[in-house]
């Protein structure tokens, strides 16, 4: 009986460490719109959403993993020097795919592959 609840006490032990957590990664969205994939998490990370926006109006998405003491904070994104493109505001949660991507279906592609099209072909004939 011993041997029993010890080996189970050591499953449980095993898979409280070796559980690492998944997250939904999007590098870059705009509006809302982002294509994701999953990723797994080092030791120390939560998943994220992110928040901001560049030129004061168009809306930039970022999802991933994030080091715990990182989360929960308004960080400045100043890729070329001191002048600032966007603040990002990181949330973190800490459940696997807690940070909610919708993925992009081929309903809403079709269109936005239509439109691309037809505005592409309007502008080559404007231009020629």
């Amino acid at each position: 009986m011993n041997r029993i609840l010890l080996g189970i006490f050591a499953a449980g032990l095993l898979f409280a460490f070796g559980h690492t957590l998944q997250c939904y990664k999007c590098d870059v969205g705009i509006a809302g719109v982002c294509i994701t994939r999953k990723e797994t998490c080092e030791d120390g990370e939560l998943c994220f959403s992110g928040e901001g926006q560049a030129a004061s109006f168009i809306p930039i998405n970022l999802k991933g993993c994030l080091k715990s003491d990182e989360c929960n904070k308004v960080t400045d994104v100043s890729p070329f020097g001191n002048q600032t493109i966007y603040s990002m505001n990181k949330t973190c949660c800490s459940v696997d795919l807690c940070n909610f991507a919708p993925s992009l279906s081929s309903p809403i592609l079709l269109p936005i592959a239509m439109a691309t099209l037809s505005t592409s072909l309007l502008m080559s004939r404007t231009l020629v």
